[in-house]
């Protein structure tokens, strides 16, 4: 296990009925808030309601930024952080899921920046000061809630970029699971893809004795596969909907990674995916990650024995064979994501040709470093082979 920082100071508030705490925390912060959220639908459900109503009674001034776009885009951010300096606004709140908050994020930390916001996303370095942030959590996967991460897109230059800073970490994030019982079925079980793809990429890792961080990423792994079926099933499972919840919060939030070394690998290839096509992240990543499985187990025998615990520990598959256990785990992860009626080919998501492949792949592998400390290293040709396996169905495990 490597050295490492743990510094997550998040207040979680996780539960439901906790709304009237909020005015005391974002007061903490200031009265002047910048109120950042997506399209229609929690004004469709009423948190918009509750949530206004409770700070103007509370003496908050607000100011809107609406239309916050699934793959965050830059000129969001760049919206935001002008009206935060033309308003003199000294907190966000971010409503939404990890889409508003990332963005929230980078303008939290552009206000005090002179340059352009994309700056801070093409070099995380650059990230100083921030804003503080709080967030109400609507949509269980992308972890940002509990960490200092954040992604964002620019469509003119065709690209999708992670950034981060210590000064991003939300101040306070609000966790009602019932705030997720009216997210549509396609964006729930892309969420569950979302957390998974997560704890794949720390736990297949090359990293000696990390047997705390595997135990962990095992049990959150399992706890997804149990409830996600039951949270489609019956979207207002409050047991299914709250364990989802804080297995996305606990898989990026540092416990399961930390002390491992090595980069991501479907992350990368899938950001190519999103900037060029705008496709959903978490659907783009379970397309790709049986197929990354795959060529793994086929292209580095030295794969073979993490896999087959994978399916031992989290599939509960018996038997003394390694490579025999390490394939059927890879079926198994298909076959469950396929069986929440996630699109599992790119055909299935609009991507009809192959004709950017080639680019994307060379940008997967300059941006996601794949090169160099991936579980296996790829290079521009091996992430093409990968991306156009997802033109047709898995067959052959």
């Amino acid at each position: 296990m490597n050295n490492f920082r743990m510094y997550v100071p998040t207040d979680i508030r996780f539960g439901k009925d906790r709304l009237n705490e909020l005015p005391e925390v974002l007061g903490a912060y200031g009265k002047r808030v910048l109120l950042a959220y997506g399209g229609g639908s929690i004004k469709r459900f009423g948190l918009y309601d509750n949530v206004v109503n409770l700070l103007k009674s509370n003496g908050f001034h607000i100011v809107e930024l609406t239309g916050i776009e699934p793959n965050p885009k830059i000129s969001s951010v760049r919206e935001g952080v002008k009206l935060v300096r033309e308003n003199e606004l000294n907190v966000i709140l971010a409503v939404g899921g990890g889409s508003v908050v990332d963005a929230a994020k980078v303008i939290a930390g552009a206000v005090y920046y002179d340059g352009d916001a994309w700056d801070l996303v093409e070099d995380g370095s650059k990230m100083g000061k921030a804003l503080p942030i709080i967030d109400i959590l609507t949509l269980a996967a992308t972890g940002t809630e509990m960490n200092r991460n954040a992604v964002i897109s620019n469509p003119e230059i065709n690209e999708k970029l992670g950034t981060s800073g210590w000064e991003l970490l939300p101040k306070a994030s609000f966790l009602d699971p019932t705030n997720t019982f009216t997210v549509p079925t396609g964006q729930t079980a892309a969420g569950a893809a979302d957390i998974l793809s997560h704890l794949f990429e720390q736990y297949f890792n090359r990293t000696d004795g990390v047997d705390v961080q595997d135990n962990i990423a095992e049990g959150l792994m399992k706890a997804v596969i149990k409830n996600a079926p039951i949270a489609l099933k019956t979207p207002d499972d409050y047991i299914a909907r709250a364990n989802i919840l804080w297995a996305s919060t606990l898989a990026l939030n540092g416990i399961p990674g930390n002390g491992r070394a090595g980069g991501w690998t479907c992350h990368p290839i899938e950001h190519e995916l999103s900037a060029y096509y705008d496709i959903t992240h978490g659907i783009g990543l379970a397309i790709l990650t049986p197929r990354w499985m795959k060529y793994c187990l086929d292209n580095d025998e030295t794969t073979v024995s993490k896999f087959a615990k994978y399916g031992r520990q989290v599939w509960h598959f018996e038997g003394e064979n390694d490579s025999e256990i390490a394939h059927r785990a890879v079926k198994a992860t298909y076959e469950f994501l396929k069986s929440l009626d996630i699109p599992m080919t790119l055909p299935e998501v609009g991507i009809e040709t192959d004709e950017l492949v080639d680019e994307m792949s060379a940008q997967a592998v300059v941006h996601g470093g794949l090169s160099n400390g991936a579980f296996v290293e790829l290079e521009k040709e091996n992430v093409a082979q990968i991306i156009r396996a997802c033109f047709a169905e898995m067959i052959e495990f």
